[in-house]
This record gives C-alpha cells, sequence and structure tokens, in this order.
C-alpha cells in the first residue's frame, strides 16, 4: 500500500471497513484474493460488466496486426503460431482461442490503439486512477473528491437504486468510488451472524453514534445473504467456499466471474472486477499468456453462466496504457 491509497480512504470506505470489521470479526488481511468484485443493481434488464486488466496489456501482441510490414520490423520475436485470423489484417493472440465462438457469431469487438490522455510518467497508479475516475486529468480526478465514473453513472440513471455493491478483496475500485451506496465483503470468509450475535451486536452499539448505523448495516448484510451464498450447498454451481478454492488453485477468473453471473442473474444489473498479471516486461510469452487465459475463463465463464442473459449484457475489458511498439527486454 502507498500514499496514494492511503488517501483514497473516504465515507464508503470507512463503511466499508466497519462492516468487514463488525461482521467479519477478522482482518480483512486474511482474505486471500486481492481482486475485487462489486456489484449494483439498476432499473434496467440489460447487464454491464466492467473488467480492469491491471499492468498495461500489451495490444499488439493480443490484437495483432499481422499484414503491417512493420511488426516484423519492431516485434521480430513474437511467436505468431497458432494464432486466430480475424479481419482487417489483425490475427488474436493464441491463449484466447475459446473465445472464437464470440467472434464469428459477431459478439467480440475489440477497440485497438485507444488509449485515456495519461501521457505523463507511465505510472501504473496513475494510469489506473485516470482510467477509473473518467476525467481526463488527475487534478480533475482529486477535485471530484475522487469519484469513480461508473459510480458517477448510476446516481444519474433514473430510478436506479444502487443496491449492494460487493467488494472481494482488500483493494477498493475507483470506477465504483462516489457517493452512490457501496458495501464490501470478502468472500469464504463467514458473515452470517447467528440471532444471538446480532443482538448483541446491535447492544454494544446501540448508544454509539459511529458505529450504531454500521452495526445495523452489518446485520442487514448478514440477513440479506443466503445460505448458498455462505455454505457448499445450494443451486449455484459456485458457491462461496467452492470460489476460495478455486482461487487457491489458480482457478481464480473463473470463479470471480461465475460468481458475478450468479449475482448478475438476479437482481444485480452491474458487476466489475481486475485481472492482473498484464505488467509483462519480463518473459512476455509466457506471462501474457498466462493473463490473457484468465480473461478467456472469465468471458467464457460469464457466456455459460449466465445464460438468456448473456444476449442482453455488454462486457467492457480495458487496460491503464499499452505498450511499446519497439521490442524491449524480453
Amino acid at each position: 500500500m502507498d500514499g496514494t491509497d492511503t488517501a483514497r480512504t473516504s465515507g464508503s470506505s470507512r463503511r466499508k471497513f466497519l462492516i468487514r470489521s463488525l461482521a467479519l470479526g477478522c482482518s480483512a488481511a486474511a482474505s486471500p484474493m486481492v481482486t475485487p468484485v462489486c456489484f449494483a443493481s439498476a432499473p434496467s434488464d440489460n447487464r454491464l460488466v466492467v473488467i480492469i486488466l491491471r499492468g498495461a496489456m500489451d495490444g499488439l501482441d493480443v490484437v495483432r496486426p499481422v499484414e503491417d510490414s512493420l511488426l516484423k520490423k519492431y516485434r521480430p520475436t513474437m511467436n505468431v503460431a497458432d494464432q486466430i485470423p480475424l479481419t482487417g489484417g489483425f490475427a488474436l493472440h493464441p491463449a484466447l482461442s475459446a473465445l472464437r465462438p464470440m467472434w464469428q457469431a459477431g459478439e467480440l469487438a475489440f477497440g485497438h490503439a485507444v488509449s485515456t490522455p495519461y501521457r505523463d510518467k507511465r505510472s501504473h497508479f496513475d494510469g489506473q486512477d485516470l482510467l477509473e475516475a473518467g476525467y481526463p486529468t488527475l487534478d480533475g480526478f482529486r477535485a471530484s473528491g475522487r469519484s469513480g465514473w461508473l459510480n458517477r453513472m448510476l446516481t444519474l440513471m433514473p430510478g436506479a437504486t444502487a443496491r449492494t455493491a460487493f467488494s472481494i478483496g482488500q483493494e477498493d475500485l475507483i470506477l465504483l468510488e462516489g457517493s452512490a451506496p457501496v458495501s464490501s465483503w470478502a468472500p469464504g470468509l463467514n458473515v452470517a451472524l447467528s440471532a444471538q450475535e446480532a443482538t448483541l451486536l446491535q447492544m454494544v452499539y446501540e448508544e454509539d453514534p459511529l458505529f450504531h448505523a454500521a452495526a445495523a448495516e452489518a446485520i442487514a448484510l448478514s440477513e440479506g445473504l443466503s445460505e448458498a451464498d455462505m455454505t457448499d450447498e445450494g443451486d449455484d454451481p459456485m458457491s462461496m467456499a467452492d470460489t476460495m478454492r478455486a482461487a487457491a488453485a489458480g482457478r481464480g477468473a473463473q470463479a470471480l466471474a461465475d460468481f458475478a453471473a450468479g449475482q448478475l442473474n438476479g437482481d444485480s444489473r452491474i458487476a466489475a472486477f481486475s485481472l492482473g498479471g498484464f505488467d509483462t516486461h519480463h518473459g512476455q510469452n509466457a506471462a501474457l499468456s498466462r493473463s490473457l487465459g484468465d480473461v478467456a475463463a472469465a468471458l467464457t465463464t460469464l457466456r455459460d453462466r449466465l445464460g438468456d442473459n448473456w444476449r442482453r449484457t455488454t462486457v467492457l475489458c480495458l487496460t491503464e496504457f499499452g505498450r511499446t511498439v519497439r521490442e524491449n527486454g524480453t
């Protein structure tokens, strides 16, 4: 954690911390997952999923301009075996081969050479802040009270109600920071309170002006979580405990998408989470393949789990900035 992260503490973040502390009874730092997942409800029947690809994904290796003569000049060691032909002289990285049916069905598109105005010091932190804030400058972002564009969108949608926004792990998404209410929860940690525990919590903080509201919210969160969310039982293919086991087994992207789809098949309409591993300064061939495998797993899991709702869902994957055209290092 750096100073920037510390400065992000707000009323919303404080509420999240209090809920974690009161309802979970343990430190959020104990959570083995650091990737956030947030949900919010909206009156529309359409769904939106925003996936932040952290680390500055190399767009030229993911969607390759193979018919451009300069590609071989500037990327002489690029492995072009088994790449997937697209249209207009482009080809797709082979690690995304599972997405070929989406491309063939007209469900997949790429925005190549698109960027925020960020051009300053190539800081991943600053680039991600601007990407999630939706402001042209960092000064504008800070002057706004550090709100995120997705949170601002929720506040402007007529009739929208920002239902519980679940954040999995330690990191808060700036994307959903702002005046629309959000909450936080770590999967695999049992936040369900017994009747006795809820009564005790209410009694302890009944007269406390600071913690009374947080205790009430913690109790409400606990009551709002279904048994299927808290145990291995229920109709959901991947429960909370399953999610944690999957993350530990290296299937974190699939687990996050599975949980997201379960929420979107219910009352939630907007989901946001992040996938890391795109800071490929070294050994890009292997590292990028692994990270793109996570992207493919997330998207195919969303498609399969959403069922009929998939046709009403837009998934937006974006990263803070790209890589240099010319190869450097490995």
